[in-house]
């Protein structure tokens, strides 16, 4: 009987294409109905391969992948707070910009993991209070961060054109 390898690792150039599918079906999944189809289909062919082999050649250990079994499943971008940008309260460090499972792959315990260690690499790095921004109207990821104990330390707005979205940011402490 083999195993099934779960990994959570660094993303390097060699993994663009599979990052640039993730990216696509898991937004298309997250934001069909919420953001305005022409632009959400912009944003998914602006972030093909060549943009994330760019992204991983330059992140500095900022793009974690979800490995199951040699697929990636999953990524998340992590970083430095861009509190200033979005004017939240609080001394807030570190920041996870990003955080999507391929759509096979999600409701089985994966997006936890993966958030976990970008937590986790966020605080060893010297940013443990981070904070993450999700559109109010994602009810998925705003129910994922509430249960993992998020508390909704600001709101703002994304705009789409000539539509305005709010957004919610949740503060996570340590």
């Amino acid at each position: 009987m083999k195993a099934l390898t779960v990994d959570i690792r660094t993303a390097n150039a060699s993994d663009a294409d599979a990052v640039a599918g993730v990216h696509d079906a898991a937004w298309r999944l997250a934001y069909r109905g919420v953001i305005p189809a022409m632009h959400l289909e912009r944003m998914v062919q602006r972030r093909g391969s060549a943009w994330w082999a760019s992204a991983a050649s330059r992140s500095r250990g900022g793009i974690l992948l979800l490995d199951v079994g040699g697929t990636i499943a999953g990524y998340a971008t992590i970083g430095q707070a861009r509190g200033g940008r979005f004017h939240i309260g609080g001394p807030w460090d570190g920041e996870v910009y990003e955080l999507y499972i391929a759509p096979d792959y999600q409701g089985l315990g994966f997006g936890t993991r993966l958030f976990r260690m970008a937590r986790e690499r966020l605080a060893a790095s010297g940013r443990a209070r981070t904070v993450v921004w999700a559109l109010s109207d994602n009810d998925p990821a705003v129910a994922f961060y509430r249960r993992r104990g998020g508390e909704v330390i600001g709101r703002g707005q994304e705009r789409f054109g000539a539509t305005n979205l709010p957004k919610l940011a949740f503060g996570f402490e340590g």
